[in-house]
């Protein structure tokens, strides 16, 4: 029997339980938009503790769902998916915490935030569960409609306007390239399913089936915002909310390197040799950018745009090594990112003077005098981001080159080894601002820090160290059996 004449069907009860997080979100999203429409914006704030509650417990269903392939294929629940589930549930539930006491203070708060958080959510997590083009589609298309909205949601502030146009624009083009891709695909394999499309790879790949591979590749790029398809990044940073960035910057994150893993590993494993050449390429052009672009900026937020650039090329490298070693490490690496990032966010949230956010490097000079905890903490995590040993950030890197080297990558493990010993100036230079020169006269105190930002930003470097010698030891073995159970069903 063809591809074209297999029946379709779907046991539902089969089907459900498999995706039964996701159909939590999609419920509880609907529900909250019903509340939110009848109270109005003073529910802003209940929604929003309600909405990261129900992140959460999403996160607890999807880590006890049951493990199988639904949908004829098209969503695929094995250890890799409930591994990635469960981070970005939890980070998406930081993001609406941060952001409901942000927007409340701005004067802002509304009851769609968590609802857009939430329904951005449901799109990452069909990304990650994805098994054919059209369930990819639709997961990324489901997020970014979301997090457009998301980088416009200040709407009186000209920045975020900007950052949402820019955002929309350009990721209507990377769709566009992603809609074309898996077109040139399906024409050349006359299936949907990676499952089929593997075994087609496997063979003779033709020209017509790597051009689709090709296009499909950059339209991923673009939405791990790694180089050269990294354009919307620095001003969407800077430009939107910052618990809104927060975001950007780690669940999306994780849900696209997952999908990017599992259509290259799950439907062109056999064209091995060709997407791991163009991801080597787009990891060192990423090494660069993020390293070289980063020294001329003076905004903290456009700076963590490049510094995720870079950090995008190692996760990269990971996948590029086409190995379990090497899926392993990219989880990794990405779980200690996601934590070093959301922790660096938070302190950008909880340091300000006069009800003014502190944005500019320099603000940063003499911060120990009278915030000497929150100086220690961004001091950890600058440390972790840049990869110096014992942190958390040096045992994702050492993950990392340690696949790559395995996978014979030695050069390319050796150009991100000197990316990182270039990007380590412009976290040494905050550090040197804040613990050895002084702050410029006049310069009032900070405001007293917002809890949430606060204990958010203690408890990332609290966990960057010392607590990550702990967390490898569950960590280590959670990554690898997500791993090793690529695909299972």
């Amino acid at each position: 029997m063809t591809v074209s004449e297999a029946p379709f069907s779907i046991d539902l009860s089969q089907a459900l339980p498999l995706a039964a997080s996701e159909i939590t979100l999609a419920v509880g999203a609907l529900v909250l938009l019903v509340v939110g429409a009848f109270w109005g914006e003073k529910s802003a704030g209940p929604l929003s503790w309600i909405g990261a509650l129900l992140l959460v417990v999403a996160a607890g269903v999807a880590g006890t769902a049951p493990l199988g392939v639904a949908f004829n294929g098209a969503f695929v629940a094995d250890p890799l998916a409930v591994y990635a589930k469960v981070a970005i549930y939890l980070f998406a539930a930081l993001a609406v915490v941060l952001g409901a006491g942000w927007t409340r203070r701005q004067g802002i708060a509304k009851f769609e935030y968590p609802i857009l958080i939430i329904l951005a959510s449901v799109g990452m997590a069909m990304m990650v569960s994805a098994g054919d083009l059209i369930s990819l589609y639709v997961g990324v298309e489901l997020q970014s409609l979301a997090l457009y909205v998301l980088a416009a949601y200040h709407r009186d502030d000209a920045k975020a306007s900007e950052a949402g146009l820019k955002y929309f624009v350009l990721g209507a083009l990377s769709s566009g390239l992603l809609l074309y891709g898996a077109s040139l695909v399906y024409g050349f394999t006359g299936s949907m399913r990676f499952e089929d499309i593997a075994v087609v790879a496997s063979g003779d790949a033709g020209a017509g089936l790597i051009f689709g591979l090709v296009f499909l590749m950059c339209g991923l790029a673009f939405k791990v915002s790694a180089a050269p398809f990294h354009m919307w990044t620095p001003d969407v940073y800077e430009g939107a909310p910052t618990p809104v960035v927060a975001l950007f910057a780690t669940a999306p994150k994780m849900a696209a390197m997952v999908l990017f893993a599992r259509t290259l590993s799950e439907g062109f494993g056999g064209a091995l040799g060709d997407w791991s050449q163009i991801l080597v390429i787009i990891s060192v052009i990423s090494f660069a950018v993020g390293a070289f672009g980063g020294l001329a900026q003076r905004d903290v937020q456009r700076l963590l745009a490049y510094s995720s650039i870079a950090n995008i090329g190692y996760a990269l490298l990971g996948i590029a090594a086409g190995t379990a070693e090497g899926l392993q490490a990219m989880l990794m690496f990405m779980t200690f990112y996601m934590i070093d990032t959301i922790g660096l966010f938070a302190c950008l949230l909880a340091l300000s003077r006069g009800g003014r956010p502190i944005r500019r490097i320099e603000d940063f000079a003499g911060l120990k005098q009278d915030r000497p905890v929150t100086a220690i903490a961004i001091t950890i995590l600058a440390l972790s981001v840049l990869g110096m040993p014992p942190f958390a950030g040096f045992w994702g890197k050492y993950f990392v080159f340690g696949a790559a080297i395995d996978a014979g990558l030695w050069g390319v493990a050796a150009i991100g080894l000197v990316a990182s010993v270039v990007a380590a100036f412009y976290y040494l230079r905050i550090i040197k601002l804040m613990w050895f020169d002084a702050p410029p006269e006049g310069v009032v105190a900070t405001d007293p820090a917002p809890k949430e930002a606060q204990w958010t930003a203690w408890a990332a470097a609290a966990f960057s160290f010392p607590l990550v010698i702990i967390g490898l030891t569950w960590l280590e073995p959670l990554t690898r059996i997500a791993a090793s159970g690529f695909g299972a069903g």
